[in-house]
């Protein structure tokens, strides 16, 4: 979807100013945001596209005024309420109000690391990658309602094929329910001019991954 989370390209936000001592967190909530959102991830109830197409979904005043941790506890709270696990009720109390949940055994921490290295998207398929390296293609422009990983400044952009990264899980489909969609992946390459046209630095270079529905010859 188009939306305020897509701002590659956009001008008129400033500079990002990187503070070389930054903290991994600004503050003991933000631990406790990315820890409730990673045991709820392990539930298995919703897939990575669809926690992302959640935060692309928040109204872009919210998105933009939120912090990285706060958009994300959005999220969660849309897809807990979205696969039965709270209900209004009890997001409102913050407290537990019913028994008959889903979600019913606990995380022990000896178990976070096998969760988290234990998954992949990447998957068989039964046709050839239609695209190889080398190869010139040029990028649909499409713009769809729902997720997609085709950002807006490469739509409609002539680049090379540099790489055949595999077959993967189709983020498109995964967002909404279809988690066994797979499509070939490739790292596409363009220039800057070609992106941002003749004003862009000549020297730059920009390389995205592009699932094969996003491409033609």
């Amino acid at each position: 979807m188009n939306g305020a989370h897509d701002l590659g390209g956009l001008m008129g936000f400033g500079p990002i100013n990187a503070d070389k001592n930054e903290p991994l967190f600004h503050a003991d909530w933000e631990k406790r945001a990315l820890g409730i959102t990673v045991c709820c991830d392990c539930l298995g109830a919703w897939t990575i596209d669809e926690n992302r197409f959640a935060i692309e979904s928040i109204p872009p005043v919210t998105y933009l005024s939120g912090s990285y941790y706060q958009n994300w506890i959005r999220a969660l709270e849309k897809l807990l309420l979205r696969h039965g696990f709270v209900n209004e009720e009890e997001l409102t109390s913050g407290a537990k109000q019913f028994d008959d949940h889903r979600a019913s055994k606990a995380i022990q921490p000896e178990m976070v690391a096998g969760m988290l290295s234990s998954g992949t998207c990447q998957k068989k398929i039964a046709s050839q990658a239609r695209f190889s390296p080398g190869q010139q293609v040029r990028t649909k422009n499409t713009h769809p309602t729902g997720h997609t990983r085709l950002p807006r400044y490469a739509r409609d952009k002539v680049g090379t094929v540099e790489a055949v990264q595999g077959s993967y899980t189709f983020p498109d489909d995964s967002a909404h329910g279809k988690p066994d969609s797979v499509q070939w992946l490739y790292t596409v390459v363009f220039s800057g001019t070609e992106l941002w046209g003749e004003a862009a630095d000549k020297s730059l270079h920009v390389s995205i991954d592009a699932w094969e529905s996003y491409l033609e010859a």
